[in-house]
């Protein structure tokens, strides 16, 4: 088989991927040193969309989704189609029937720097789908791309096997290897920010931080206070 099409490699495992599921885009995102989200063009097709899963990756030409096609028949139960597109809106790469495909071999979802179509379908079907909008052209199908190599998606570098968060915030992408270390960091945050949460809500409402942080910023002498 061509170089242009890697079958095999590692993928975070699903222990990880179960327990990542559990937290929100934005906290990954910023245990990770705010790194790892990709640009909001790519959105959720539908707000309650989420998923989680490894990265299938695949890049196509703008316009041309013949190597999502073959994606799809090498992908594994859980994997994340991870596609880029070149963030082309000017014709669908996907639509219900490859959804449909995806959705019966088990894959956990779609992330398409790029435009689909059939999107009220795609909701029925309850899919989770990411794009850069919808656009009711149809793709080609003649052009050769790759699989299973280091991509960039929403700018940002995404390889084969990466952990692959979203929600209706947006998505996030973490190296394989880093991701047990962000678990443990995301949940202090997670319970961090419910603390600080319930101490606003009892009217502490001022942010601690912020004094010196003008100060910083030039904006307060010192000694002054807003």
């Amino acid at each position: 088989m061509s170089t242009d099409i890697v079958r095999d490699f590692e993928r975070v495992s699903p222990d990880l991927v179960r327990q990542a599921a559990g937290f929100q885009a934005a906290i990954l995102a910023d245990v990770n040193g705010r790194r790892g989200a990709l640009h909001g063009r790519i959105a959720a097709l539908r707000p309650r969309m989420k998923l989680a899963g490894p990265a299938l990756t695949v890049e196509v030409r703008p316009g041309d989704n013949l190597m999502i096609h073959a994606a799809i028949a090498l992908a594994k139960p859980g994997d994340v189609l991870v596609i880029d597109g070149k963030g082309d809106q000017t014709a669908a790469l996907m639509g219900t029937i490859m959804m449909t495909a995806c959705q019966q071999l088990g894959i956990a979802g779609v992330v398409i720097d790029g435009a689909v179509r059939d999107s009220l379908e795609i909701d029925e079907m309850d899919f989770p789908v990411f794009s850069v909008g919808t656009n009711p052209n149809g793709p080609t199908k003649n052009v050769a791309g790759r699989i299973g190599h280091p991509i960039t998606c929403g700018g940002v570098s995404v390889r084969p096997g990466d952990l692959v968060v979203a929600d209706a915030d947006g998505v996030f992408v973490g190296e394989r290897e880093r991701v047990e270390a962000l678990l443990p960091l995301a949940r202090k945050k997670v319970e961090d920010e419910a603390t600080r949460i319930a101490q606003i809500k009892q009217g502490n409402t001022s942010a601690g931080w912020l004094a010196g942080a003008l100060r910083t910023a030039g904006v307060l002498k010192e000694g002054e206070a807003l």
